[in-house]
């Protein structure tokens, strides 16, 4: 995986921008302006995705790449070391997980205004 890979996927989400607030050197990936993806820009070591916690403790006691959110609620994200050993498939349905926590909290009227779904769902 690298970073064009995970930017391309992250793009074929609705309402999805990127910026980079904390510098050139971290790519931010939010829906509803918040933010579900951080990868690092400069050699792309790794990338913080929220996660339910539950899950977050699972995944980091199955693979020895995914650890507590670097500068992140340690109970919330984890962060994913792009070291080759993670499958390709996993980091993007964890980016999709991710995005899918952010925009399950939005509010009826945020997913409106983003175009996230029926509002009445």
């Amino acid at each position: 995986m690298d970073l064009e890979a995970l930017r391309a996927y992250c793009f074929t989400l609705p309402a999805v921008t990127e910026g980079m607030p904390f510098g050139e050197e971290v790519l931010v990936f939010k829906v509803a302006n918040k933010i579900f993806s951080l990868a690092d820009t400069v050699v792309f070591a790794s990338v913080n995705l929220k996660c339910d916690p539950g899950r977050a403790v699972n995944l980091r006691e199955r693979y020895p790449a995914i650890v507590p959110g670097y500068h992140m609620n340690k109970v919330h994200w984890n962060t994913l070391m792009m070291d080759g050993s993670l499958p390709d498939k996993l980091i993007l349905e964890l980016a999709c997980h991710s995005y899918d926590l952010i925009v399950r909290a939005l509010s009826k009227k945020q997913k409106a205004d983003y175009g996230l779904g029926d509002p009445a769902a």
